[in-house]
């Protein structure tokens, strides 16, 4: 029995209980999900929502590249 990698998701708030800071993210069968670890309310990102995304009015600001 392999166990999933979770990260939990900084400043985040759930929005069924309102839990600051309990959110977690995790792949299961290649699918991205979300879950409050305090209420076990999850998420699923639909499938082709992140790939066919665009932002109409982002711009870069600037790169930043570390001396090396």
């Amino acid at each position: 029995m392999s166990k999933n990698k979770r990260r939990f998701i900084s400043g985040a708030t759930c929005p069924k209980c309102d839990s600051m800071d309990t959110m977690v993210l995790f792949l299961e069968n290649n699918v991205e999900k979300v879950e409050c670890v305090k209420c076990h309310h999850q998420m699923v990102q639909p499938e082709g929502a992140v790939q066919g995304a665009t932002r109409q009015f982002e711009q870069v600001i600037g790169v930043f590249t570390p001396d090396e």
